[in-house]
């Protein structure tokens, strides 16, 4: 979320409550003929600490939780109990506190409760629209910087895609003929080239809606996985189970692979012991991915790269607020968690049925 710097805020709205006060100490002071100076000035600070109170309950908890749609009994008890709180506040420092330390009240002995709650309500109101005004106008502008930013993160993200489809058919034949050429010389590489040019097709596709299904993921990492066995022959020790139905789940591509590319960079592959384990569970709207490996003793690159801070970006910009992800060590393992929520569109999914077999890929393969 996109903010304001807070030392710029504080100083805003710092000035303001001067002026305010300063406003109200004119008015209340040139108001009131024989009213002495000391007790205008008492009476406006207990004023503005009400207005204060009330004003920042309202902007950082009624509006930002209740001004929602479908919550609109809900909005109406936080603002009467704003009103309340300005009231009670006032009474507080009027009424109980300036009579014991100052020995004067505000309010004539004869001021009945109903009256009291009556007037300070009415004083009340104006602070609440205020409050409402600055979170709305701050709101908007939030939201028109994220716009922007989505808008110009678009664009170059709409470069960068055209820029890797520059003529992919040369990219695919090329590919198609160097397999041709090796197939009858070296079968595992000839493998290896098919394996690379599916995940580049996948990679280079497109969709309609940005989404893919969920099962065209699980194939991507198969390709993965299976140029891994090319090079760990008999011995790639990586398992990924399923637990839950891959039908009708469908998500923004390539979000699964960067944990498990910086799993087989950091993780121990050759080791029945330590393996690479996935585990994918799939609940009605929701997909959840855990990876967890155990890291090499002397791991040749420290840096993790920049896939998963362009995962991050990413997960932010498509599933803002719908998502969680928890990555580091957890005790001798290395665990990454991704937990999504799927678009509201998305088509519900039946709960798999207690005991539901649980679906374990072929990719691991042991000494």
């Amino acid at each position: 979320m996109t903010r304001l710097p807070f030392r710029n805020i504080f100083r805003w709205h710092v000035l303001a409550w001067l002026a305010s006060s300063g406003y109200s100490l004119l008015g209340d002071f040139g108001g009131r003929q024989g009213f002495e100076l000391h007790k205008a000035l008492w009476h406006t600070a207990s004023f503005s600490v009400s207005r204060i109170v009330t004003f920042y309950f309202c902007y950082l908890l009624v509006y930002p939780h209740l001004l929602r749609v479908g919550r609109l009994p809900l909005l109406l008890l936080g603002l009467g109990a704003a009103a309340l709180l300005f009231t009670g506040v006032r009474a507080g420092l009027d009424e109980s506190l300036f009579p014991a330390l100052l020995g004067f009240h505000n309010y004539t002995p004869d001021t009945t409760i109903g009256q009291y709650i009556r007037e300070n309500t009415y004083f009340a109101v104006p602070t609440l629209v205020l409050s409402a005004a600055l979170w709305a106008g701050e709101e908007a502008l939030r939201r028109e910087r994220e716009h922007r930013l989505l808008v110009g993160e678009k664009r170059v993200a709409e470069a960068a895609f055209l820029k890797t489809q520059l003529n992919p058919h040369f990219l695919y034949n090329t590919l198609n003929m160097l397999y041709g050429m090796a197939y009858g010389v070296n079968k595992a590489l000839a493998e290896a080239l098919l394996q690379l040019s599916a995940l580049m097709r996948y990679m280079l596709r497109e969709t309609p809606d940005g989404r893919v299904d969920l099962t065209q993921e699980i194939d991507y990492l198969e390709h993965f996985l299976a140029l891994y066995r090319l090079r760990f022959p008999n011995c790639l020790c990586a398992e990924l189970t399923v637990e839950g139905t891959l039908a009708g789940h469908r998500v923004a591509p390539l979000l699964l692979i960067p944990f498990v590319e910086n799993a087989f960079k950091h993780g121990v592959l050759d080791d029945p012991a330590t393996p690479v384990r996935m585990h994918l569970v799939l609940q009605p709207g929701v997909v959840e991915f855990t990876v967890e490996n155990h890291c090499h003793a002397a791991t040749p690159d420290a840096t993790s790269g920049i896939g998963l801070t362009n995962l991050r970006r990413r997960l932010a910009l498509l599933y803002h607020g719908r998502h969680t992800l928890q990555v580091g060590p957890v005790g001798p393992v290395f665990r990454a968690y991704l937990r999504l929520v799927e678009d509201a569109a998305a088509p519900a999914l039946a709960r798999p049925a207690a005991g539901a077999a649980t679906r374990r890929s072929a990719l691991a393969d042991t000494l």
